[in-house]
């Protein structure tokens, strides 16, 4: 029995598992076809979107090559348009080339027929010049024979007489020609040294700087005024008195002027204001602390530029103040010129001056450096800068020819030596070069009024023209007043003038101008 029913339940097992087993396979069997259907569906969308993607591609790439053929279309057109609107051009040019062409032909034909009629006129007029010589030739010889009969000479004496009249023509030919020398001689004279003059420039070739009577001192902000003018002014008050310089804090941005004649004094009150801004600390005992070091500091620096002075010079066995008082130069200035700079370009320019002429270039070049040592000098003598110069030079032992050549550059004394009229030249070429030296304006102006007043005091001047700076004036003459060699005489005169009452830098050419003009009209 137990056999039995264990035999009905794995019977009943069995036919479980079938059922399971069949039910899966059906299970799988509709969830494939589901998939396949739906993966079918997809693939069907994907595609039918490709094309309408494929379609709008298709489309834009049409436009495009539309718009670029077009395009392309316009470009030629225009290219076109311009190779022709080119080419009218050039049919018009060769038009108006034609034309010209054609007129200048006409108008050398023209020309051609006057040439042609001018010479048949000229061919007359000596046919008529030689029947009025045959004329004259027979008139002078009855002349001669009346003349003869008249004064009672005989053809000896009347030679005689013609002797005299030809020496008298020939003397006056001769002075002509002698001047005429003489001018070329000058003219020569005048390159060579003009030539003299620019190599000896170019081979110095010095920098110049114009000086002027106020520094700017500046400053990174504002509120540091407030710190230098101090308390009641005791910080500003204090170092005015010790500088002696005027030191003005304005409006300006960012800058503080200072004010003084003495440069020397500008720097110490620059370089101490420097130094108290980077430090910091600003009151009267540190001002004056910091004034001390730096007018030791100023005075070395004046020792060491001597002395690189004199070294790239090449000048040897100086006096330690002399060579002082140079570096002081540095500091220094003339007209706006920096003295120093002047003084090196004078010594270079009078070594290569004196070496061209054959002369000792290194006295000419010590008696340049030393030419304007009178306007440092540190003694209160009331004497000209060229003689307290000298006397300097005479006091640390230079030679006669060095003090000689300082004394004179300025005429104060005789020139005892070829050096110094050579360092005398050399002061007035760099002193006299354009952009070298400051002028007040209203002097310059004066000057120019006072050197054109001049050659209109003389008479038959029509009108006249300072020119170049002042370096050159313009007299206008009229013609029907003077004649040639009283005009030439009048720029001698007027010249004279000018260099015995007029002060000048350089030298002034006087330039007369007499013109006569003739004037008529073809109708």
């Amino acid at each position: 029995m137990i056999l039995l029913t264990l035999s009905h339940t794995a019977a009943y097992i069995l036919l479980g598992v079938a059922a399971l087993v069949v039910g899966g396979g059906i299970g799988v069997l509709l969830s494939s076809t589901v998939m396949r259907n739906a993966l079918t569906k997809k693939s069907n969308e994907l595609l039918e979107e490709a094309k309408e993607k494929a379609e709008v591609i298709k489309k834009d790439k049409i436009l495009q090559a539309k718009e670029k053929f077009l395009q392309m279309k316009a470009e030629y057109e225009k290219e076109t348009n311009e190779r022709k609107r080119e080419i009218q051009k050039l049919e018009s040019r060769v038009q108006q080339q034609q034309q010209q062409a054609n007129q200048r032909e006409e108008e050398l034909r023209k020309k051609a027929n006057e040439v042609k009629s001018q010479q048949q006129s000229v061919s007359a007029q000596q046919e008529n010049l030689h029947k009025r010589q045959a004329e004259l030739d027979k008139i002078q010889d009855e002349q001669k024979k009346l003349l003869e009969s008249i004064s009672g000479l005989s053809a000896l004496e009347a030679k005689e007489q013609l002797k005299e009249m030809m020496k008298d023509e020939a003397v006056s030919e001769a002075m002509v020609i002698s001047r005429e020398i003489v001018e070329e001689a000058k003219m020569s004279a005048n390159q060579e040294a003009k030539k003299i003059v620019l190599e000896t420039i170019q081979r110095t070739a010095a920098e110049h700087a114009i000086e002027n009577t106020v520094s700017v001192f500046n400053i990174e902000n504002d509120e540091i005024k407030g710190r230098i003018i101090g308390r009641e002014g005791r910080n500003i008050r204090t170092l005015e008195s010790l500088t002696g310089v005027e030191i003005i804090i304005d409006d300006s941005p960012d800058a503080i002027l200072l004010s003084g004649f003495d440069p020397i004094r500008r720097e110490i009150a620059r370089l101490s204001l420097q130094k108290l801004v980077t430090d910091g600390r600003i009151h009267p005992a540190r001002i004056e602390e910091v004034v001390k070091k730096v007018e030791k500091q100023v005075e070395q620096e004046i020792i060491e530029t001597g002395k690189r002075t004199v070294i790239d010079l090449g000048i040897h066995n100086l006096s330690p103040e002399l060579i002082r008082m140079i570096g002081r130069m540095k500091y220094r200035s003339s007209y706006g010129q920096n003295l120093l700079q002047h003084s090196i370009e004078v010594a270079k320019l009078s070594s290569s001056m004196a070496a061209e002429l054959g002369l000792n270039p290194k006295t000419a070049k010590r008696a340049g450096l030393l030419h304007d040592i009178g306007k440092v000098a540190e003694n209160d003598e009331e004497l000209p800068h060229a003689i307290l110069g000298m006397k300097t030079a005479e006091k640390y032992k230079e030679k006669a020819d060095v003090c000689n050549a300082i004394g004179a550059h300025h005429d104060e004394i005789e020139m005892e030596t070829l050096i110094a009229p050579i360092v005398q030249v050399c002061d007035a070429i760099s002193g006299a070069r354009p952009g070298a030296r400051r002028e007040v304006v209203e002097s310059y102006i004066k000057r120019l009024k006072e050197m054109e007043n001049i050659a209109l005091s003389y008479p038959g001047v029509v009108k006249t023209y300072a020119i170049q700076a002042g370096r050159e004036l313009r007299v206008i003459v009229g013609a029907d007043k003077l004649s040639d060699q009283e005009s030439e005489s009048l720029s001698h005169d007027i010249a004279k003038k000018i260099q015995d009452e007029m002060t000048y830098p350089g030298q002034v050419k006087i330039t007369v101008i007499r013109e006569t003009r003739s004037v008529s009209y073809a109708k």
